[in-house]
Parts: structure tokens; C-alpha cells; sequence
């Protein structure tokens, strides 16, 4: 039997726990991702990046990069 839950229920919880919720929900999209089907326009848009990506593969940042950048910025 499946619990429903109320929109005033998921904001008795603490931030934490809505936090983990949101969390939990992601992870069961995403463990069934041929579930999700994408549009016409976002098939294209993968297929643009991963084209750049071939043409110019040392055109992004990694992580690590990513990442210190944004500390930098903070």
C-alpha cells in the first residue's frame, strides 16, 4: 500500500530531512534512467555538447578546477 504524503507534512521536517528526501527521490529517478524520457531539443542540445566535446575535448574544466574556482569566488 503506498503512503501518501502531505505538502504540510514534508514542511514539518527539518531542513535536514527535506534535504534527504529530495535526495532519495533523485536517487530513485535516476536508478531507472531509460524511465526519463528527454525532448527532441534536449536530444539535440546532447548531441551539439558532445560533438564540441569530440572536436575540442580540452576545451572544459575538470572537477578539481571547477571547484577551486568557485572557492576562489566565494
Amino acid at each position: 500500500m503506498k503512503e501518501t504524503i502531505s505538502m504540510t507534512d514534508v514542511l514539518a521536517l527539518s531542513l535536514a530531512e527535506r534535504i534527504q528526501l529530495v535526495e532519495d527521490i533523485w536517487d530513485s529517478i535516476a536508478s531507472v534512467p531509460d524511465a526519463v524520457e528527454l525532448t527532441d531539443w534536449q536530444k539535440e542540445e546532447l548531441d551539439r555538447r558532445l560533438e564540441a566535446l569530440r572536436d575540442n575535448p580540452e576545451a572544459g574544466s575538470t572537477l578539481e578546477e571547477l571547484i577551486s574556482e568557485i572557492r576562489q569566488s566565494a
